[in-house]
């Protein structure tokens, strides 16, 4: 093929990794109509089912290849293409309302630089003289629900989502219910016909108690703040919007006319039509301000990014307009954007709050674990109020303290951490936290640092009451009737805590006798219904209609719960041993166990010899693959205690133990290291992960020079590339079902 019919596109694959492709036309048209396809579908899940599966950082990161892509390839870019367009179709269920003026989008700066461009851009277009000032609004970008707000003579006619830009959908019934927005405009003078808009959004606190009410009823629980506006207003039933907790904030103006004003004499800046709303009874954010060039636009940004947490509603940047009204309309729009606009998003990753307070859970095996209580801020679309502080070290070693504003991230767009404090904002009542020497709970043993496997001391703080403790009581069955140990269906962690602060349930045996305890169960289950009745109708106000009598649901809930528990009577060996919740053997390492020892009469028979003193009873679980000294301790300690061995005797009365099956030595990856990545389309993840431990294999979750073989499917990224640098066989899904004759 010609050399001059290729041309070098940039295509941003991924926020953090940049490639080079070079390729024709037609290959560019194939990967404009994937990317298309991609973004139409993204947008639909955010606009209209309220269900995202992007961060908004990562829809911007793809939004923006398919940008570059027409940027080098112009004859793509068509009045169909997503960059033409915003939002998504109206639903159907609306009717649809055509905007006087199109709501359209505005373009996103993420750098202090693309600020500076920004005015620089407007310079050039205004051929503006150095010493011209250029003044901006600069206002919160809220993360809610675009709508408008139609009124004539003053008064509210007409309420329509944005939709696609052009058409939206008329909620002017459920508009009606918010109190923010008034049904008639204050005072004199406003046109004969405007059309105001804004952003409909959920105060944090209130989006947190419309959640824990709705999970605590089982009802739908939303992702962010912004998806429960959105579901909120579309709905069909106004009296459902009522009850949502909705504000409004207005911040621009579609079409206007008639009155003592027209177009042009309405205002003359941004400024002054944001005064004009406050005049009329609407809402204008108390953020906004006038600001002089790029310098004071950042100056805003970052002021603004330090009080984000405190705001009490979500934002995810700040927007910044040119103020001069004749300004903006010399400017005009390009595509679907203004000239005279631009979103400054914050960073998704990141994000400033405050430390609230610091509490203390205490895990299945005593460990102190500091929590960190935060203002809830929103964190690459999740809505963060809880972060792990790991230990006291790692708060002493970052000096962090009660009242501190402090940045928060979510590793891997995952597990939210504290990566830092911000030093100029730390009150001055702000002390050293100081960690308990105690444990919280009520017997207030002594708090010792755990031994790690070398015998010296860890960092960890633990609790020395051991089963004693009520919190490592509740915590370890919380951990023993887990998916991946007893895996009782309808047993959670409120059944688990209510029974154990009831008496009837404290180690595992207690599960499956709670059958015995029925009218006790269902008076405990009866008194929590009552609790958590009373403290929903002390938050709302409102008396909760019940469908079904809490006698009736108790029965019913309790006898489905009996049933499910007797069908985990029949457990592998594996589950079994895992449930003991002995230190340091998980499911992993109770595996190992059981399909060493095989039944469980040889693996008790073999550790009550060796809590004897027995040494080659010891060593037959020091030397199995993968066991070694620590672990063996730790299982030889746990049948040398007498409370243990009676919690053993007690559990095994109640079960029925089947035989592990034994592991294959003869098998083609007998011994070898498997990697399994991507998403695999004929098996689950376990089930590949038991079959190939079946098989006499080790998996492994990360791939090294000890790796033999990975198997891979659609979508395996890094593990796979170090795979292929490292010269490991690489398998399909299918070879490697056929490698093992499965």
């Amino acid at each position: 093929m010609d050399r001059a019919s290729y041309t070098s596109v940039f295509i941003r694959v991924h926020p953090c990794l940049s490639v080079v492709l070079h390729m024709t036309l037609d290959d560019a048209r194939a990967l404009h109509t994937e990317l298309a396809v991609q973004v139409q579908y993204h947008r639909n899940l955010y606009y209209r089912e309220e269900t995202p599966e992007l961060t908004d950082a990562d829809y911007d990161a793809l939004e923006k290849q398919l940008r570059d892509l027409e940027v080098r390839f112009p004859e793509l870019k068509t009045a169909e293409s997503p960059t033409q367009t915003v939002g998504a179709v109206i639903l159907e269920k609306f009717s649809p309302v055509v905007h006087g003026v199109p709501m359209l989008s505005l373009d996103n700066a993420f750098a202090d630089e693309d600020v500076t461009d920004f005015e620089d851009r407007i310079r050039r277009f205004l051929k503006l003289p150095a010493e011209e000032p250029v003044v901006f609004a600069a206002e919160p970008k809220i993360d809610g629900l675009s709508c408008s707000l139609l009124y004539v003579k003053g008064e509210l006619v007409r309420g329509a989502t944005r939709g696609d830009g052009r058409t939206g959908e008329d909620v002017t019934e459920n508009i009606r219910t918010i109190a923010d927005i008034p049904h008639r405009l204050n005072g004199t003078g406003h046109p004969e016909r405007i059309e105001i808009r804004g952003e409909i959004y959920v105060p944090l606190q209130a989006f947190a108690d419309m959640n824990a009410k709705a999970q605590a009823e089982g009802g739908r629980t939303y992702a962010n703040p912004r998806n429960f506006a959105s579901g909120s207003l579309r709905q069909l039933d106004a009296a459902v919007t009522a009850a949502r907790p909705l504000c409004f904030f207005a911040y621009t103006w579609g079409e206007v006319f008639g009155g003592e004003v027209s177009d042009d004499g309405f205002v003359a800046t941004q400024t002054e039509a944001l005064a004009k709303f406050r005049e009329w009874g609407l809402q204008v954010n108390p953020q906004s301000a006038q600001v002089d060039g790029a310098a004071g636009l950042l100056e805003v940004y970052n002021r603004i990014g330090r009080e984000r947490s405190g705001l009490g509603y979500d934002i995810d940047g700040v927007v910044y307009k040119v103020d001069r009204l004749d300004w903006q309309r010399r400017l005009g729009f390009v595509s679907r954007s203004p000239r005279w606009a631009i979103a400054h998003k914050f960073p998704a990753q990141q994000a400033l709050t405050r430390l609230a307070a610091i509490d203390i859970q205490i895990g299945r095996m005593g460990t102190l674990t500091p929590v960190a209580r935060l203002q809830p801020v929103n964190v690459g679309g999740v809505v963060v109020t809880n972060v792990t502080l790991h230990n006291a070290d790692e708060i002493e070693r970052k000096d962090i303290r009660i009242g501190d504003m402090v940045r928060v991230q979510r590793a891997g767009d995952v597990i939210p951490q504290i990566v830092g404090i911000e030093p100029d904002e730390r009150p001055d009542t702000a002390e050293p936290y100081v960690f308990p020497t105690v444990c919280p709970c009520p017997l207030k043993t002594e708090v010792v640092r755990e031994q790690n496997a070398a015998g010296t001391e860890g960092v960890a703080r633990k609790c020395s009451g051991d089963q004693a403790c009520p919190h490592q009581r509740t915590e370890y069955l919380k951990y023993v009737v887990s998916r991946r140990v007893l895996d009782i269906e309808g047993l959670g962690e409120t059944y688990i805590e209510i029974f154990n602060r009831g008496g009837i349930l404290g180690e595992p045996a207690d599960i499956y006798r709670l059958h015995e305890k029925a009218e006790e169960a269902k008076v405990i289950v009866l008194e929590e219904r009552k609790r958590q009745s009373t403290a929903r109708q002390e938050k709302s106000g409102q008396a909760v209609k019940k469908q079904l009598a809490d006698t009736d649901r108790a029965f019913t809930e309790l006898d489905k719960l009996f049933a499910a528990i007797d069908i985990r009577r029949d457990l592998p060996l594996e589950r079994f041993i895992a449930a003991l919740g002995i230190k340091h053997v998980g499911d992993t390492t109770a595996k190992l166990l059981a399909r060493a020892f095989v039944s469980e009469r040889v693996f008790h028979d073999t550790l009550v010899k060796a809590a004897a003193g027995d040494e080659e009873a010891f060593n037959a679980v020091k030397d199995l693959n993968q066991v070694g000294p620590v672990i063996a301790r730790s299982v030889t300690s746990y049948f040398a205690h007498p409370y243990q061995r009676g919690i053993y005797e007690r559990f095994i009365e109640q079960v029925r133990v089947q035989d592990a099956e034994a592991v294959a030595s003869t098998s083609p990856v007998s011994g070898k290291t498997v990697v399994f990545t991507g998403t695999l389309e004929k098996l689950t993840r376990d089930e590949a992960k038991a079959q190939a431990e079946r098989l006499g294999a080790k998996v492994s979750g990360s791939v090294s020079k000890k790796t033999d073989i990975v198997v891979a499917g659609p979508g395996a990224g890094s593990k796979l590339k170090t795979a292929a640098e490292l010269g490991i066989q690489v398998l399909t899904e299918d070879e490697w079902l056929a490698l093992i004759g499965g």
